[in-house]
């Protein structure tokens, strides 16, 4: 029972990252060691930053602000 209410939060949390745009770090690496296995896998912390740097931009705008 335990177990079934383990796997329901890890895919809630999923399902509420992905509606707010974060994608998943388990399923990236996942998909790296399945699809890349040749190329380096980011850190948490590296990937957070990508995925908010891909949506949101760099936060230089070069404008007046």
């Amino acid at each position: 029972m335990f177990n079934d209410l383990a796997k329901f939060g890890k895919y809630l949390g999923q399902a509420a990252r992905l509606m707010v745009g974060l994608p998943d770090y388990d399923t990236y690496v996942a998909h790296m060691r399945a699809t890349h296995p040749e190329l380096p896998v980011m850190s948490e912390t590296e990937f957070f930053r990508n995925r908010q740097e891909a949506r949101y931009g760099s936060g230089r705008s070069g404008g007046c602000c």
